[in-house]
């Protein structure tokens, strides 16, 4: 997301979660005196599905305490909030693709910290962005794509769930639809993903072997009942945004193009 702001033009200041607590509001407080934003975009989240499950007090501070937090600064100072959501604000119970139409309904306490952080930031600030993605895979960090291809370079064999389905999102297609929606300036709700009909984690997985010229009986396709995870996950959380083409954003590239990138590098 830096560096993308950077090559626009844009002055940046990051901070890490060691750097600034959203959660707390003093420390909030003295970066905004220090740094006087004039746009706030929060990368911050608790994304661990199953321990937000076991842990929703951490959950609701760190998902939905500290975008609140974060919006009342902004309004405060008159700077824009940009907040990243997710998928998983929806119970995957629909056929095809959730739009901004759709109502939420979360059946994870990620999910419900996630949306009760959508509509803390945008009662706390109206000028407010709320960006909803999902499957999102880049370099660095624990996502399933950056954690998968390693361990396939070195011959493991990885189970991939076959029966949930969402559109995977590459991190610096994201930033930089992020990037604009920040020069658009325009309050409201934005589903962000790249292009193309989803796929389940063991079709992204097999893709991925396919397109990195390893072997495909590495990749072992499960039902998610098989793994016995503590959280619920929604078996169908695509998305598609309804706004995106009417205010002039071309389209995402495919995920499969992005994925291409990914492999290669870019």
């Amino acid at each position: 997301m830096v560096s993308t702001l950077v090559i626009r033009g844009d002055e940046v200041s990051d901070f890490d979660h060691t750097a600034l607590d959203i959660t707390n509001e003093a420390a909030i407080a003295r970066v905004f005196q220090a740094e006087r934003p004039e746009m706030v975009i929060n990368c911050a989240a608790w994304t661990d599905v199953d321990g937000c499950e076991t842990d929703r007090e951490q959950a609701m501070q760190t998902n939905a305490r500290g975008p609140e937090l974060l919006a009342h600064a902004c309004e405060k100072t008159g700077a824009l909030f940009i907040s990243i959501s997710t998928d998983y604000v929806f119970d995957g119970s629909k056929d095809g693709f959730y739009t901004q139409r759709d109502q939420p309904h979360p059946i994870s306490v990620y999910g419900w910290s996630k949306l009760d952080g959508e509509r803390r930031a945008q009662n706390a600030w109206a000028n407010t962005i709320v960006v909803r993605s999902g499957y999102i895979f880049g370099s660095g960090g624990t996502n399933f794509m950056s954690a998968l291809l390693p361990r396939l370079r070195r011959g493991e064999r990885l189970k991939a769930i076959s029966n949930m389905v969402g559109t995977p999102t590459y991190a610096p297609d994201l930033a930089s639809r992020i990037a604009e929606l920040a020069h658009l300036d325009l309050p409201g709700i934005f589903h962000v993903v790249n292009a193309g009909a989803g796929a389940s984690f063991a079709e992204f997985a097999r893709c991925a072997v396919k397109t990195a010229g390893l072997d495909p009986g590495l990749v072992e396709s499960v039902p998610l009942e098989a793994l016995q995870r503590p959280a619920a996950r929604p078996r169908n959380s695509k998305l598609r945004c309804v706004i995106s083409e009417a205010l002039g954003l071309k389209p995402m590239p495919s995920w499969q193009d992005a994925l291409t990138r990914f492999i290669a590098g870019e």
